[in-house]
């Protein structure tokens, strides 16, 4: 049996305030409402807990199970969810106004690789001084990467001139199962 001062999100045992509870749990023979010193021996003789579980319901409902066993399928539960949920990185290409086609290819590589791997692809064309009167040849390379990923991704957002940057962001695309 649990301790009643632990610190915990559920209220166990004597610390529950309650003047009435509904009692449930799978060992509970007669399901129903008890004053709390009923619920607490019916747990007491099933060598169990008696735990909180929705304390804003009229009476608040309680279920005699075995406190620790309780938290442990909580967190495993916490810890199912999280290992579903995906993390999303972008990776970062960068591009001249006059990047050659091995550069080019190498980076579209890069980009290919990273798709299929789940991640977003942040490219952009980096402006250094009077270059960026190449503003249209930086347009039409990030257009030329969007179109060449097409297969492997989709576009969340067009070319786009930030300060000296020309950039494009592309997602991978949903994998079929």
């Amino acid at each position: 049996m649990a301790k009643d001062n632990q610190q915990n999100d559920y209220r166990i045992n004597r610390s529950i305030r309650a003047p009435f509870v509904r009692v449930t749990g799978d060992n509970v023979d007669k399901p129903g409402v008890y004053s709390i010193r009923e619920a607490i021996e019916i747990a007491e003789q099933l060598e169990m807990d008696l735990v909180e579980i929705v304390p804003t319901a009229d009476p608040p409902v309680c279920k005699v199970i075995d406190y620790q066993k309780f938290l442990y399928q909580q967190k495993r539960k916490q810890k199912e969810l999280q290992s579903k949920t995906q993390k999303i990185t972008i990776k970062e290409l960068r591009f001249g106004p006059q990047t050659d086609d091995h550069d080019y290819n190498f980076k579209l590589n890069h980009a290919k690789k990273f798709l299929e791997e789940g991640n977003k692809v942040k490219a952009y064309v980096f402006f250094k001084g009077r270059s960026i009167v190449y503003k249209e040849q930086g347009e039409i390379l990030l257009l030329k990467l969007a179109n060449d990923l097409e297969e492997y991704g989709k576009i969340d957002q067009m070319p786009k001139l930030e300060g000296k940057k020309m950039q494009i962001v592309i997602s991978p695309k949903p994998k079929k199962k």
